[in-house]
């Protein structure tokens, strides 16, 4: 027996096989949760360097130790994605999941700004990251579940809302409690400072409370329903997902052996070139992969069966066509915006305040300036959330998206010619709006590509073409702009903005079978 918040009230379904319209609030409900993950992501981006520094960390091994964040999820989105795709008992399908990583990322919260050495703070940033990965993945795979097409993309816009929400609040918080509050924002040597320490545990209890709002104000349809809903998509639709044969030991094998080769000629010529060792990151994902793709060849032939890792590694090679094309999207989107974490802050105060000094004044105003200009494109985020979905309904999800990312990459390359800080809000504006796109509408374009009983595991291995061009872009824009830009981080900024204008120029090619724009000019 379910409990009453388990799953819809369907008495009807036989008679109307589709899925109800949510109201505002319904989808303001089941978006909550974010809020808290998103407070949490921000916590932890703004605040652990900052950590990591105080316990001793040098200041060039702390990349390192942020590779945390893009391989956990590499690893742990596609896991639970497959998992919650055969969950279904009292407490639901996604849900269960939410709270599981709701509970263990707050205990992380609470402990991180207490770890009394560097290599448990460390643990904990890999436990932190896991934990917000196991809440966030469900949530993506939510919309798709609970939601008719013509509603997918208010769906994810109300998740990119509270993504920037959550983010401009989080990020403020420690300067916050320090300066309205009194609250001291320095402490003895090898200590953490109590604004750190408060603004931590501030988001583990936002975080627990918005996610269980989430759990305990939706609903889910059940596996049979969501079915159902299939079925009658294909009947009204005509449209039948292509149905290919799994794939055999042979073809396991012999795509393993090509990526595995390709690992090593790319380690061999990192190391015989003598190229940065962050490069080895790059060799030996592509090793990995490999080797992942050869276990799976002879497991599939000592035992057929399609679970686990086989079965994620399957669903990887017959994906979607829309969703290989957007993966095209995502790859130039997202190493655009990994750059500008990374560099916006030297760009800003070599480029524009003429400074590389760290310990200088100027220098630390125009790091204090880039806070502010983040928090402006954060904001920005959150307001596009209200604007995409009626865009979207004007001239389509696809072009809606290519706008947004040529506005971001003319905002990117703008950097170059302003020399006045101020000024600079400007194309922060542009990136803002750019942001709020790129968390919204690949996801409402995939979502109608996608089988229900997959939907999980294919959003878990979409996360690959997020967390690949990080990894990527961890590993060589700091080559780049040392060595072929000279030291001129301002170029890599414009590097960021042209991989955006590819990226929107990528949209045209993805295929978006259920744009409600489109079917309605059909």
């Amino acid at each position: 027996m379910h409990y009453k918040f388990a799953s819809y009230n369907t008495e009807e379904k036989h008679h109307n096989m589709k899925k109800r319209h949510l109201s505002f609030w319904e989808i303001w409900n089941m978006s909550f949760g974010f809020l808290g993950i998103q407070f949490g992501f921000a916590l932890q981006n703004a605040n652990v360097s900052r950590i990591f520094e105080t316990l001793g960390a040098r200041v060039e091994d702390i990349p390192i130790l942020w590779i945390a964040a893009p391989l956990t999820g590499l690893i742990v989105q596609p896991i639970i994605g497959h998992l919650s795709d055969k969950t279904w008992n009292r407490f639901g399908r996604r849900r269960p999941y939410f709270t599981t990583g709701a509970i263990f990322t707050t205990l992380a919260l609470f402990i991180m700004p207490n770890s009394p050495a560097l290599w448990i703070a460390a643990g904990m940033l890999w436990i932190m990251d896991a934990s917000i990965n196991i809440s966030m993945e469900p949530f993506r795979a939510f919309v798709g579940d609970n939601l008719p097409t013509e509603q997918r993309t208010m769906g994810f816009a109300m998740q990119s809302f509270f993504i920037g929400v959550g983010a401009v609040i989080a990020s403020a918080l420690p300067y916050i409690l320090t300066n309205w509050f009194g609250v001291p924002n320095t402490a003895a040597e090898g200590l953490i400072p109590q604004s750190v320490k408060l603004s931590f545990y501030i988001g583990g209890v936002v975080l627990l409370a918005s996610v269980l709002y989430t759990v305990f104000t939706s609903k889910e349809y059940s596996p049979e329903e969501l079915a159902a809903f299939e079925q009658e998509k294909e009947k009204i639709s005509g449209l039948k997902p292509e149905v290919k044969p799994p794939v055999s030991s042979d073809q396991f094998l012999k795509n393993g052996s090509v990526w595995t080769t390709a690992g090593i000629i790319a380690t061999a010529i990192i190391a015989l070139s003598k190229l940065d060792v962050q490069l080895y990151i790059v060799s030996g994902l592509l090793l990995v992969f490999g080797i992942i793709l050869l276990i799976s060849g002879a497991l599939t032939k000592k035992d057929n069966s399609r679970n686990g890792m086989v079965g994620i590694m399957n669903d990887l090679l017959h994906m979607p066509k829309t969703m290989r094309q957007l993966a095209v999207v995502q790859f130039f989107s997202w190493l655009s915006f990994y750059a500008m974490w990374i560099y916006t802050t030297p760009a800003v105060t070599q480029h524009v305040f003429g400074t590389s000094d760290t310990a200088s004044e100027l220098y630390n105003q125009g790091a204090d300036w880039v806070g502010v200009l983040f928090a402006v494109y954060n904001a920005v985020s959150a307001m596009s959330a209200f604007l995409l979905p009626v865009l979207a309904k004007q001239i389509g999800r696809r072009a809606t998206h290519s706008i947004a990312l040529a506005v971001g990459g003319i905002s990117f390359i703008s950097f170059f010619f302003i020399k006045d800080p101020q000024i600079l809000i400007l194309p922060m504006i542009g990136i803002g709006f750019t942001w709020g796109s790129i968390l919204s509408m690949p996801y409402a374009i995939l979502t109608g590509a996608l089988p229900a009983d997959k939907m999980g595991t294919y959003m878990g291995i979409f996360n690959f073409f997020i967390v690949i061009p990080q990894i990527l872009a961890a590993s060589i824009l700091g080559f780049v702009t040392k060595d072929i830009f000279g030291g001129q981080v301002i170029f890599t900024m414009v590097l960021a903005g042209c991989s955006l204008i590819i990226g929107a120029l990528s949209v045209f090619f993805v295929q978006d079978r259920d744009d409600v724009y489109k079917l309605k000019k059909s």
